[in-house]
C-alpha cells in the first residue's frame, strides 16, 4: 500500500510541477523578449528544458510500474535512469543555448527594464521552491526523483541570481551585468547537467547506488554464522528505489541444515539496508562455482 502511495505521491507531483513551470517559462519568455533580459530568458529556457524532462520523467515513473513481461524480466524500473539521461542532454543544450547568446550580448548589451524582470524571476523563484517541495525531503534513493527536485531547487538559485541582477541593474543602470548573470545561468546549469548525466550514466553501468556501503553490506555478510566465504558479490539498482543484489555465501558443510534460517536472515539484513530483491547462492567449502565475473 505504501509502495502505490508513494508512486501515487510522484505522479502528482510531476503533473503540478509540468503546469506551473510550463506557466512560468511562457511568462519569463515573455517578459525576457519584451523587457530585454538574456538573463530572464536562460532561466526560462531551463525551465521549457525541466518541463521537457519532468514529462519524460512522468512517462519514466508511469512506465517504471508495469509488471514483468517476457524478455523485460527485471520490468521496466529502468526507464527512470534513462529519463533522467535524456533530462541531462536536455539541459546541456539549454546551457550551450543561454552561453553563447549571453557572449554575443557582450558586444551590445542591451538596456534591461528591470522591475518587470525581477517581478518575472521572483515568480521562478517561488514556484521553482514549492515545485521542489512537492517531491518531499526523501527522493534521494531514486535518480529520476532526485532530477526532478535538484532540477527545481537549481532552477530556484538561477531565479534569485536573475531577481538579484534585475534589482541591480535597475538601481544602478549597468547593462553589462544582465549578460553577465545569463552566462553564469548557462555554466551553472551546464554543470548540473552534467553532473546528472554522470549519475545516470553510472546507474545505468550498474554502479552500486551511493546510499549503499558495498564494504558494509559485505561484512555483515562474513559476519553471519555459518559463513566461512563471500564472493561473487553483486549490488546495482534496477529502477526507482529498487536495488537488487546477488552473491555466493560459502558455509560450513556441517551447517548445511540452517540453511532456510541463514537464507531468512539475509533478506531481513540486506532489507534493512533498502536491498529488496536478493539472489543467494549457497555452496561448500571450496566449491567450484564456475567462470563468472567477481
Amino acid at each position: 500500500m505504501e509502495h502505490h502511495h508513494h508512486h501515487g505521491h510522484n505522479r502528482q507531483a510531476f503533473r503540478l510541477t509540468v503546469v506551473l513551470n510550463a506557466c512560468l517559462s511562457g511568462l519569463q519568455i515573455a517578459v525576457g523578449i519584451a523587457f530585454g533580459s538574456i538573463a530572464l530568458i536562460g532561466d526560462a529556457l531551463h525551465n521549457v528544458g525541466d518541463v521537457m524532462g519532468l514529462l519524460l520523467g512522468w512517462g519514466a515513473e508511469s512506465l517504471s510500474q508495469k509488471p514483468a513481461k517476457g524478455r523485460f524480466s527485471y520490468g521496466f524500473g529502468r526507464s527512470t535512469q534513462l529519463a533522467a539521461v535524456a533530462n541531462a542532454v536536455l539541459i546541456l543544450m539549454a546551457s550551450a543555448v543561454v552561453c553563447v547568446e549571453s557572449l554575443q550580448r557582450f558586444r551590445q548589451p542591451e538596456l534591461v527594464v528591470a522591475w518587470p524582470v525581477a517581478i518575472a524571476a521572483g515568480a521562478g523563484l517561488v514556484v521553482n521552491l514549492v515545485s521542489a517541495r512537492l517531491f518531499g525531503s526523501d527522493h534521494h534513493g531514486d535518480l529520476n526523483r532526485r532530477a526532478a527536485a535538484l532540477h527545481l531547487l537549481g532552477d530556484a538559485a538561477v531565479s534569485a541570481a536573475v531577481l538579484l541582477s534585475a534589482v541591480v541593474a535597475g538601481i544602478t543602470g549597468w547593462r553589462w551585468i544582465d549578460p553577465l548573470t545569463g552566462l553564469g545561468v548557462g555554466l551553472s546549469v551546464g554543470w548540473l547537467g552534467i553532473m546528472l548525466l554522470r549519475d545516470g550514466l553510472a546507474e545505468l553501468m550498474d554502479e552500486v547506488p551511493h546510499r549503499i556501503d558495498p564494504a558494509a553490506v559485505l561484512a555483515d555478510l562474513q559476519a553471519m554464522p555459518g559463513v566461512q566465504g563471500v564472493h561473487h558479490l553483486h549490488i546495482w539498482s534496477i529502477g526507482g528505489t529498487r536495488v537488487a543484489l546477488t552473491v555466493h555465501l560459502q558455509r560450513a558443510t556441517d551447517l548445511s541444515h540452517l540453511d532456510p534460517k541463514l537464507l531468512s536472515e539475509v533478506r531481513q539484513v540486506m532489507h534493512q539496508k533498502g536491498i529488496v530483491h536478493c539472489t543467494v547462492q549457497l555452496e561448500e567449502p571450496g566449491e567450484d562455482c564456475g567462470e563468472m565475473l567477481s
